[in-house]
């Protein structure tokens, strides 16, 4: 097979929780004053929590307030998110399969080590990653490709045969500055709102996928 290592974006690519990561947020901003849509909240669930507080509130709060308030929001998000958690259909199989055929895997993730602890631990599958990368661990997040450029570092795996998985077109971008082939989870965004040419396909879980 061409691709020697998996990459697993995090939340809507192998979880379904991007809308409780939207209203989460939808609910802070405009407690502190955003006056934002829920549309534009969704536009702005990007990257790091920090990066996205100082887009809506530039210069306004300090390193350790952004701190207490993206751990605040990851608290809100992983109650209400806990009664629901569970890997997108399909993904469960596909991480035994190849992780029995000798791919590496990991997770390139702009959420926390925090949150990724809770889908790990949370779902007993620590085990099938080499690699974890979060925000915590870069310095430019997505769709800057320094999260991506990581795992293969950290696996020892060739850029050129690790198979991304993602949810947003930001996070195919990164991808792409990486040189590294996507495929794409339909659960956020749709499929016209993604135009890269690094796509070998769409699908709205992993049931029947197979390389």
């Amino acid at each position: 097979m061409r691709y020697k290592a998996f990459l697993f974006d995090l939340n809507g690519t192998m979880i379904d929780d991007m809308d409780y990561h939207i209203k989460a947020w939808y609910r802070i901003l405009n407690e502190l004053g955003a006056g934002i849509s829920l549309e534009r909240t969704k536009e702005e669930c990007y990257g790091k929590n920090h990066e996205l507080l100082e887009r809506i509130f530039p210069g306004r709060f300090s390193f350790e307030e952004k701190n207490n308030m993206s751990v605040e929001k990851e608290k809100q998000y992983q109650r209400e998110f806990a009664p629901h958690l569970k890997l997108l259909d399909g993904l469960p199989e596909l991480l035994e399969r190849y992780h029995q055929s000798g791919i590496k895997m990991a997770i390139g993730s702009a959420a926390i080590t925090f949150n990724i602890d809770f889908v790990l631990d949370g779902l007993n599958i620590r085990h099938y990653f080499d690699a974890l990368v979060s925000a915590d661990n870069v310095d430019k997040s997505k769709p800057h490709p320094e999260t991506f450029m990581k795992c293969p570092a950290a696996l020892n795996v060739p850029a050129a045969e690790c198979l991304v998985f993602e949810d947003a077109p930001k996070g195919v971008d990164a991808a792409m500055a990486a040189v590294m082939d996507c495929a794409v989870l339909t659960t956020t965004h749709r499929k016209d709102e993604f135009n890269q040419l690094n796509i070998i396909s769409f699908q709205k879980d992993y049931v029947g996928f197979y390389l």
